[in-house]
């Protein structure tokens, strides 16, 4: 991509943005229930209409649709995304606070699937249709139909209650904690992945160039390791890309069933209390990064296929 396709794509990002936030903003506006009465709700003590119409004004929810957004708007621009209701603490402080949690989950969980599904998906696809390759498919397609809060559950079951192998209660970052919401998240991925790295993998091992390097008696692994696999890793990286987006939005799920301290979790939190800030906060987070994330991909295509560049044959 050359500087004017980024600049517009730039642009193109900068216009999902606000058409994200406003999105977010209406179903805020929208959403039944009352966050002034979910900040002042204390056990049964009754709390008087005079200090929720107060409280209401102080926090600015008595103002009209538009200006709410635009006095909203305008301080993300400034780089304020408002005061969370429930944590009394800048958005973005909040956010700040629960990111390392998400990105130690999400990093060790990129590196197990890695680990799990390339070297799978290699073997599946050099022993195309032999008992290895049946084995792998087969796993991999029980790995898809698991849903992965099941195997979270399984994996505390077994691991951590039965063999008491880590931790069963989360709380706090931790390398033992770790194991078992990655290892649940490397194993949906890992079916996945699996399956699309045979595919590439087929797909290059069938080529001209390949058939012609193996009749002139080139060796196997010299053939996946220096033509193979860099260019059957291209169709992946768009994937890859989405993974990693998805995984640093904090998942929700994997984090509430092993109470991991991450976004998803705070997430979920912000959305029961009724903390708009909050949750506006943490779905322009998750913009950003789908966005950037694709930028980048688009930008590394350039650099691991030449052939995309301007002018290419």
């Amino acid at each position: 991509m050359n500087r004017k396709e980024i600049v517009h794509r730039l642009v193109q990002m900068l216009l999902a943005l606000v058409g994200v936030s406003f999105l977010t903003f209406c179903l805020m506006y929208l959403s039944p229930g009352d966050p002034v009465e979910m900040l002042l709700e204390v056990g049964d003590t009754i709390v008087s209409e005079e200090t929720i119409a107060e409280t209401r004004a102080q926090l600015g929810l008595d103002q009209p649709f538009h200006i709410q957004y635009i006095r909203w708007f305008t301080g993300v621009l400034q780089g304020d995304m408002g005061m969370s209701y429930s944590a009394k603490i800048p958005v973005a402080e909040r956010l700040w606070q629960c990111l390392p949690g998400t990105l130690v989950l999400a990093g060790s969980a990129l590196v197990m699937m890695l680990l799990i599904s390339v070297p799978c998906g290699i073997l599946s696809a050099v022993y195309r249709n032999r008992m290895v390759d049946y084995l792998i498919r087969g796993i991999s397609f029980l790995g898809v139909s698991m849903p992965s809060f099941w195997v979270g559950l399984i994996l505390l079951y077994v691991l951590g209650l039965k063999l008491r192998l880590f931790p069963v209660a989360g709380g706090v970052v931790s390398l033992d904690r770790m194991v078992l919401p990655a290892l649940t998240l490397a194993i949906a991925m890992s079916a996945k992945y699996t399956r699309q790295v045979r595919t590439a993998v087929l797909e290059e091992l069938g080529q001209d160039y390949i058939i012609g390097a193996r009749t002139r008696g080139f060796p196997m692994r010299k053939i996946l390791w220096r033509h193979v696999l860099p260019n059957a890793c291209l169709p992946l990286v768009t994937l890859l890309g989405l993974s990693i987006g998805w995984l640093l939005g904090g998942v929700a799920v994997i984090e509430m069933v092993f109470s991991w301290p991450g976004l998803g979790k705070m997430a979920v939190h912000a959305i029961e209390m009724r903390d708009y800030p909050l949750v506006q906060g943490f779905v322009l987070w998750i913009a950003i990064l789908y966005t950037g994330i694709n930028l980048l991909v688009d930008i590394s295509y350039t650099y691991l296929d030449p052939r995309l560049k301007k002018g290419a044959c």
